[in-house]
């Protein structure tokens, strides 16, 4: 591979690399461009190994040697001093190495759900911390795939990669094109369409978890996760089957969403 040493911050090979803290500027110009970033040699390694393709690799002199045998001959691997990358990025690299990344072409939901017996389905959450954090515990504790709606932040993120480990190279998931249409369609495609919230119907984690037990060997569910602070929309709760609460105890209501879908999904788990 071409191994360029750049010392020159406003050197235009260095465009998909620049800015990383701007939210909102990457938020937009990624998936216009077709890329994502993915930091650090392990989290790199795993987009290539899920078939990922490197456009370009900006490093640090220390990490060349680990990060460089990574990727393939036609993929320019720049090397900067550490100063020069903060310069780029906006931030302290930390991990000494930055991947951009082609973005992959995602599945239709029906694809996408197609033997699967355990969905994750995210509405609105837009910390990406969070995104991540799901994602890592559905890979942990074994949910099939994730669906996120349209307003939802992107996986592929470079604070959701990092914060997944990875994992949202390894779980397969998709964005929704309709909302809430698409809990329609998941129940059509034979899931049993659970929303986790605060509503004055709904029934206890434990109970639903045992007659999803009792009807495993066909039982299809979908898990949906409302957005951080207000919970699910009056219009996704209109769609689900079924609204499903977390008991609580100290007069505490509620669990941070990464951490209420880790406790759901274990309790849904495929036994």
């Amino acid at each position: 591979m071409p191994v360029l040493r750049i010392g020159d911050s406003t050197d235009p090979r260095l465009a998909d690399f620049r800015d990383l803290t701007d939210v909102a500027l990457r938020r937009a110009l990624e998936p216009e461009r077709g890329l994502y970033m993915a930091e650090g040699a392990k989290v790199i390694a795993r987009a290539i190994a899920a078939g990922h393709a490197p456009r370009a690799v900006l490093v640090s002199e220390r990490w060349l040697d680990s990060v460089a045998p990574l990727v393939g001959e036609d993929v320019p691997v720049y090397v900067a001093p550490a100063e020069l990358l903060e310069d780029v990025t906006g931030y302290q690299v930390h991990r000494g190495a930055l991947a951009s990344m082609e973005r992959p072409e995602l599945p239709s939901l029906a694809e996408l759900v197609r033997g699967a017996s355990r969905v994750v389905v995210l509405e609105g959450i837009v910390d990406h911390t969070n995104v991540g954090a799901i994602f890592r515990s559905a890979a942990g504790i074994g949910a099939d795939a994730v669906v996120v709606s349209p307003t939802c932040a992107d996986p592929l993120y470079r604070r959701s990669v990092k914060v997944s480990m990875g994992t949202v190279f390894q779980v397969p998931w998709t964005r929704a094109e309709s909302w809430p249409g698409a809990l329609d369609e998941l129940r059509a495609l034979g899931f049993t369409v659970a929303g986790l919230a605060l509503a004055d119907d709904a029934v206890g984690l434990d109970e639903f978890a045992a007659r999803v037990s009792a009807a495993e060997g066909e039982a299809r569910v979908a898990l949906v996760m409302g957005t951080e602070g207000d919970g699910l929309t009056r219009q996704a709760l209109a769609h689900v089957d079924e609204a499903v609460v977390i008991p609580m105890h100290g007069g505490v209501d509620s669990l941070n969403v990464a951490a209420a879908s880790a406790v759901a999904m274990w309790a849904l788990r495929a036994r």
